[in-house]
């Protein structure tokens, strides 16, 4: 590449700007800027031209037109070593620009502060994008930089080929120009979106800012990163206390374990997760009643697992909580001697959930070059739907309990079967390919850790039996009340089944496949 003679440096943020502009000042190169980056230059003590006596045009429209003008974009995307390029610029006495130090109006802080749409849509920039876009396009003759943590790396280029870069690094920073020009254009757009309730648009786009490299994937060979994808903050808002770095895995099941929690579910409540599946879910007035419930359900599944709690953890819970090896353990605060409690073990992860909250209404599924997306499952069911099919009826108080049964059920992977017992989990069924193998393992882990309690229980389907043969297996173990959607060409039979047992049955009229 030729020498680097004038430079258009148009930033937002002016950190660390002055190294640029003593490497710039070495190699006598021509600084055209405008607004407060032109004072900033000026004020650190680096001469610099104003935008409009480079271009000969004031700015106008209260700043919104000012490098929008022929003489910069022709400067920066004209093709060097094309003659009818040349003449023109020669003609019109036009300068090349061959760098371009630009980064936008603060759009995604705005949002996240301001709901003043007048306010928001002012910090839309157009022409910083549009810069950065004739840049990057025109990378083979343009340096493109639009971020500070890249100005150490330019400086050292340009120090070591004397007011030059290398074809390499102006590619590298094309590429990470136009991922910010997307991201950037992304958050604009997802914004309108929510802004008018859109959640399914013609052209979807997401965006996300890599939060950190992780150690792994699913498994060691696989290579991992976490990214946000957010308007409202700059985090994912789980404050890590304590413990090793999360990993992919460990993400997946916090996040299991946050949809159960974050379900409404308002007295003390545990959920102990292993492999995105609860192996055990409690609500109790008591907090640490509601941790040994959980953990009773299915003590052996339990260890290695993730703990969440929608409570402060104290100092006898962090005590119980030592006795098992858990991965994870997340918490609505932690009292002090219960936090040094649980730090005494090094790999354990403690995170803080008290700043969690969810943001999205939708959830996607990506399969290679295309995705799914969908509304969140937010429906437990719909009372109005109700059926009650059999001839005895459940009380109000076992209607508290079937709620229960059938929102954890919703969170289980298809085919689910979950059995409670005092509003929490005795027995749960998970991931089977037919609904019978769901309801013996359900009561194959009931009878193993909760035996006594297996009688008079409730039993939760997250879709209809299509025979009555999974509800015999219920029925037969003790299960007296039964929940499920209803909708089978044999309901008729399965509806007669639970009449002879003198069982309890109602239908929801609302399927909760979880794949």
């Amino acid at each position: 590449m030729s020498k680097i003679k004038n430079a258009l440096i148009s930033v937002f943020d002016k950190e660390k700007l002055k190294s640029v502009l003593e490497v710039l000042k070495e190699s006598q190169v021509n600084i055209i800027s405008s607004g407060g980056t032109y004072k900033s230059i000026r004020k650190l003590g680096f001469k610099c031209e104003e935008v409009s006596q480079f271009t000969g045009f004031e700015e106008m429209l209260d700043g919104r037109v000012k490098t929008l003008h022929p003489k910069i974009h022709s400067g920066i995307l004209f093709k060097r070593d094309k003659k009818t390029h040349k003449n023109q610029m020669r003609k019109r006495k036009f300068e090349p620009i061959d760098l371009v130090i630009v980064n936008f109006y603060p759009f995604e802080k705005t949002i996240k502060k301001s709901s003043n749409r007048e306010k928001i849509i002012e910090n839309i920039d157009i022409g910083g994008p549009s810069m950065v876009r004739a840049a990057a396009k025109n990378f083979k003759s343009v340096t493109i930089i639009t971020d500070k943590e890249d100005y150490s790396e330019f400086t050292k280029e340009m120090r070591k080929f004397k007011g030059r870069t290398t074809l390499n690094f102006r590619k590298k920073m094309a590429s990470k120009a136009y991922g910010l020009t997307a991201y950037y254009d992304a958050i604009v757009s997802e914004w309108f979106n929510r802004d008018i309730g859109l959640e399914f648009p013609e052209r979807k786009t997401f965006f996300g800012k890599k939060i950190n490299q992780l150690r792994y994937g699913e498994n060691p060979h696989q290579k991992s990163s976490i990214y946000i994808n957010s308007l409202k903050s700059n985090d994912i808002n789980l404050q890590q206390l304590s413990g090793k770095d999360l990993s992919y895995n460990n993400y997946n099941d916090i996040f299991a374990g946050l949809d159960i929690l974050f379900s409404d579910l308002k007295t003390p409540s545990t959920v102990i997760i292993k492999h995105a599946n609860p192996c055990g879910v409690s609500s109790n007035k008591s907090a640490f009643q509601s941790f040994l419930n959980a953990q009773a359900s299915d003590p052996i599944s339990a260890f290695g697992g993730i703990v969440a709690c929608n409570y402060k953890i104290n100092n006898k819970i962090a005590l119980e909580i030592n006795k098992t090896f858990f991965e994870v353990i997340l918490a609505k605060g932690f009292e002090k001697k219960a936090l040094r409690i649980l730090k005494k073990k090094k790999n354990m992860r403690v995170i803080d959930i008290s700043r969690f909250n969810y943001e999205s209404k939708t959830i996607s599924k990506f399969f290679d070059n295309s995705f799914l997306l969908q509304e969140k499952d937010d429906l437990v069911f719909d009372k109005k739907k109700f059926k009650y099919v059999t001839k005895n009826k459940p009380s109000s108080k076992e209607l508290r309990e079937i709620e229960f049964a059938f929102r954890i059920c919703k969170f289980v992977k298809s085919n689910a079967i979950v059995v409670v017992k005092n509003n929490s989990t005795i027995g749960i069924g998970a991931g089977q390919q037919n609904r019978l193998d769901s309801c013996k393992i359900a009561i194959q882990k009931a009878r193993k850790f909760q035996p006594k309690y297996l009688i008079n229980s409730i039993a939760a389907s997250d879709a209809f039996f299509p025979f009555a043969d999974g509800i015999k297996t219920l029925i037969n173990a003790g299960v007296k009340t039964i929940v499920q959607p209803g909708g089978s060409i044999r309901d008729k039979e399965v509806i007669e089944a639970a009449n002879k047992a003198k069982i309890k049955m109602i239908f929801t009229g609302i399927r909760h496949f979880n794949h």
